[in-house]
């Protein structure tokens, strides 16, 4: 299939954007770019030389930047006829989770294509989405069809462990780079759900905040066999069980009133906070993303004390991921220090405040056109992500961010389990349709 740019292709031109998108999706993710948290993965490096040289091919130059050893970022700019000066910063993350390969049904690192899909760690999380952006800024580069607004193209490093040494260091030190970016466009979002036989593509326009946090209990140390009513660990054990068993009431943003109030129309309903969990079960595999940001939430994830059976620990600590709504962070920390008490003290592991865009602008409209083009009886909607991807540091730097990864998918595949999880996969077809969704993207926003 070809395809021509409605606004700047040459006359004649022809090109399809979705000729590489699935060698590139398994090519991306046989380099192992395993990201444990620390510096002891491979890096993105001989990805981000990887994806160099695919760009240097069609005559794009890359900046390469490594502000820590092994953590490769590249940014590089293309497009633009003169008649526009506010660019869109299109990126992607180069580094994934790992992955035990004896759990998964394929080699996580062979990108496979078996069963119309392809299989391996980053197929959807997310090597998909720079394959998808690498196969049409080739096609259109090589054909001549460059787009008339300005880009900035980003693969970043080290985003699956917070962006410390990636996007934050490009927010912090490199903010030239990105000089004259408006709007930005990323992960998570564009990929579709089914709900009552009718496919909506959630366009990602809002996430909440993140707050992962260290609980210290202090107490007074002794012998395991005596009396002890100062004992840390008994504190500590009564928050974390206060914590994860709060039940946090619904609070709906306004990027979930209008996503609910889409389903509600389907449904015959209206949204409201007292039937919004009702709604969300409407998506199916996709409540267990979706059900998590109608309300704040913090899930306790570690504990820790004592050395000794016998021996009572003057400390004990506990972790927690705590994840709070956009315009609600004064109610998660009130209510945290409520349910701590006065025996547990907190302080701060990452910290990350929640954004929310409005739904509305070029990117929105771009976005839902270009799905429409491809899929005309579909709806497009935005959604809050629970998580956090390095939107989060773009938006700080004044750039209106959303999340668009076009994926047209089956309606029995549970997508959203497949983040970070086994036997990851991707349709594709849906690559495929990914592409010359993004291509018109390109064409019109």
């Amino acid at each position: 299939m070809t395809s021509q740019s409605p606004d700047s292709a040459p006359p004649g031109a022809t090109y399809d954007p979705a000729a590489e998108v699935v060698s590139l999706t398994s090519e991306l993710i046989r380099i192992d770019t395993s990201n444990y948290g620390d510096d002891s993965g491979p890096g993105e490096r001989k990805a981000a030389e990887y994806v160099a040289g695919l760009l240097d091919e069609v005559g794009i130059e890359c900046q390469v930047l490594e502000d820590h050893p092994g953590r490769t970022q590249l940014v590089a700019r293309w497009g633009g006829d003169g008649s526009r000066d506010d660019a869109l910063l299109v990126h992607g993350h180069l580094d994934v989770v790992p992955a035990e390969a004896s759990d998964w049904q394929v080699d996580p690192f062979s990108g496979e294509v078996r069963d119309g899909y392809v299989w391996g760690r980053g197929a959807v999380d997310m090597k998909d989405f720079d394959a998808m952006l690498l196969s049409v800024v080739r096609a259109r580069a090589a054909a001549g069809a460059t787009p008339s607004r300005p880009m900035v193209l980003c693969f970043t490093a080290d985003e699956e462990a917070g962006g410390s040494k990636g996007a934050l260091p490009l927010f912090r030190d490199h903010a030239d780079l990105f000089e004259g970016c408006t709007e930005a466009v990323g992960e998570v979002g564009g990929f579709s759900v089914t709900v009552r036989g009718r496919r909506l593509y959630l366009l990602e326009s809002a996430e909440k905040g993140m707050a992962w946090m260290r609980l210290t209990a202090r107490g007074r140390a002794g012998h395991g066999s005596m009396l002890n009513d100062d004992n840390a660990v008994t504190a500590l054990a009564e928050a974390v069980g206060r914590i994860g068993r709060h039940e946090w009431p619904v609070r709906l943003t306004p990027t979930m009133e209008v996503l609910l109030a889409t389903v509600a129309e389907l449904a015959g309903t209206e949204a409201t906070p007292d039937n919004a969990e009702a709604l969300v079960a409407e998506f199916g595999g996709a409540a267990r993303m979706l059900g998590a940001v109608l309300r704040n939430t913090i899930n306790p994830t570690m504990l820790g004390a004592g050395y000794k059976v016998n021996v009572i620990p003057s400390e004990a600590t506990a972790h927690i991921d705590g994840r709070f709504l956009p315009g609600h962070e004064e109610e998660f920390y009130a209510t945290l220090a409520e349910l701590c008490g006065d025996r547990v003290d907190y302080d701060f592991v990452t910290s990350e405040p929640a954004w929310e865009m409005p739904y509305a602008g070029r990117v929105v409209d771009a976005a839902t056109r270009s799905v429409l083009a491809e899929d005309p009886d579909a709806l497009v909607a935005p959604y809050l992500m629970s998580g956090g991807t390095d939107a989060k540091y773009f938006s700080r730097l004044g750039i209106r961010t959303y999340g668009f990864t076009p994926l047209r998918l089956p309606e029995d595949l549970d997508f959203t389990a497949l983040f970070h999880g086994v036997d990851e996969r991707v349709p594709t077809d849906a690559l495929e349709f990914g592409a010359r969704v993004f291509d018109r993207f390109l064409g019109e926003v």
